[in-house]
């Protein structure tokens, strides 16, 4: 009977192991509300679309967005609607690992109590019933051991290499997209620009319109030809803020759907109909898979590949890990997307090289190809709304937006000398012009 009082009394001391979070009888959680300097007491209920619903002990219900709140529960805010997505879903996504770490720490400290107050039984009382209670200490010391031995790196089982010829088949459906090797990489080359309508839909917009890239040569996208398995995988929640994580197969690379600051651009409304928006560079590229490419390719074929090079599939029922990805029968690997946050490739499961200039969260993928920037980076148009856009002709463009009820127009275009134009015409008809000319590398 004492030896139950202890154990129990042990248990109690580690509660906090096992206990249910805001349970029956237990606090609130204190949310601080940086929009306001103030704080509320309240249970986590949802996050979608960049908003929050909180209800508080007089189960009453409130939203907030999420820039309303502190970095660091924007961060619990993001984990806990994962964890609850992965509850109705067949997605496994990653636990906390401090979590679990405590968790094993817990067990290993009883299994060694256990041992220990068996051991002195056994020298003081000489009974053998407190065998049971060290064969008990010691089964959860070897069994948590083995546990985190199992656990500690992700498999590092070889893949097949890429078939390169069909990889260039599916880039090559798509006009003015060329591909070339060498015993490393498949290289995509394109101008950056897709062959749908850009930027209508976007409510968070910084001014940029999309122009032409040169990704050719050199300086086009680099796809491993010979993946291989990452014994550490890069988590995209907390690294590769900067540059493409995947490569579409029209030749439009695809971003972290966090963008720099760590925010789901599709949330905060950075997006346009189709996933994506412009860099500082006047960059057109996704944030989210552009699901809209499996008419061009064909259902059951991939609509990009990651720059580890696995490549990336539409949505699945398939249960997939903690990557967005799973193993095929063949050893070969593969991402798919799901409808919310964290979209594709929550880690990239394949090795990568990172470029040494940057470091996380805004580290990327070496090799990149270089963008430049044509025009001075602007501030975010407060209340301004992408409503049309269209093309005038070769290299020429029209962006339509509007504001305070007034619609604006931006025309702009370049030539083979790559002089750009810009005409901005205000809701009275008022033109005024600007041109450029990229800077000497």
């Amino acid at each position: 009977m004492k030896n139950a009082i202890i154990i129990i009394f042990f248990l109690t001391l580690n509660g906090n192991l096992f206990a249910h979070e805001h349970g029956h009888g237990t606090p609130l959680k204190q949310w601080e509300l940086t929009s306001t300097n103030k704080t509320i007491n309240a249970d986590f209920v949802k996050y979608e679309n960049g908003q929050v619903w909180l209800i508080d002990g007089n189960h009453t219900v409130q939203t907030f967005q999420i820039s309303d709140f502190s970095e660091a529960n924007q961060e619990y805010i993001k984990t806990k609607s994962e964890f609850i997505t992965s509850l109705n879903s067949n997605v496994t996504i990653e636990t906390d690992s401090q979590s679990v770490t405590s968790f094993n720490i817990g067990l290993i400290t009883l299994g060694v109590f256990l041992l220990l107050f068996s051991v002195f039984k056994l020298i003081k009382q000489k009974k053998t019933v407190y065998v049971t209670h060290g064969v008990l200490g010691l089964i959860l010391i070897l069994v948590v051991s083995c546990k985190n031995a199992s656990t500690t790196k992700a498999s590092t089982a070889q893949v097949p290499a890429n078939n390169v010829t069909l990889m260039q088949s599916f880039f090559e459906k798509f006009d003015g997209v060329t591909t070339h090797t060498d015993d490393n990489y498949l290289y995509v080359s394109s101008n950056g620009l897709p062959d749908h309508d850009m930027m209508v839909g976007i409510t968070n917009w910084q001014q940029q319109v999309p122009i032409n890239q040169n990704y050719t040569g050199d300086n086009s996208w680099a796809i491993p030809t010979h993946p291989k398995m990452a014994e550490n995988p890069l988590s995209t929640k907390t690294n590769l803020l900067k540059g493409a994580i995947a490569v579409a197969v029209n030749g439009i690379p695809i971003f972290n759907p966090l963008n720099n600051r760590g925010e789901d651009a599709n949330a905060i409304g950075e997006l346009d109909n189709w996933g994506g928006h412009c860099g500082r560079a006047d960059d057109y590229h996704y944030h989210l898979p552009p699901l809209h490419l499996q008419d061009q390719v064909g259902a059951g074929n991939p609509v990009a590949y990651a720059v580890d090079g696995f490549p990336v599939y539409g949505e699945t029922t398939d249960r997939l890990d903690a990557y967005l990805g799973k193993t095929n029968a063949d050893g070969s690997y593969q991402y798919h997307t799901i409808k919310e946050y964290p979209y594709l490739i929550a880690g990239m499961r394949g090795e990568v090289i990172l470029d040494p200039k940057t470091e996380a969260p805004e580290n990327q993928v070496y090799p990149q190809p270089r963008t430049q920037e044509l025009r001075p980076a602007l501030r975010p148009l407060r209340g301004a709304e992408i409503i049309d856009f269209k093309s005038l002709g070769e290299n020429s463009y029209a962006l339509t937006y509007r504001l305070d009820s007034k619609e604006y127009i931006i025309n702009y275009k370049w030539d083979n000398e790559d002089n750009y134009t810009y005409q901005f015409i205000d809701p009275e008809g008022t033109a005024s012009v600007e041109t450029y000319k990229p800077r000497e590398k």
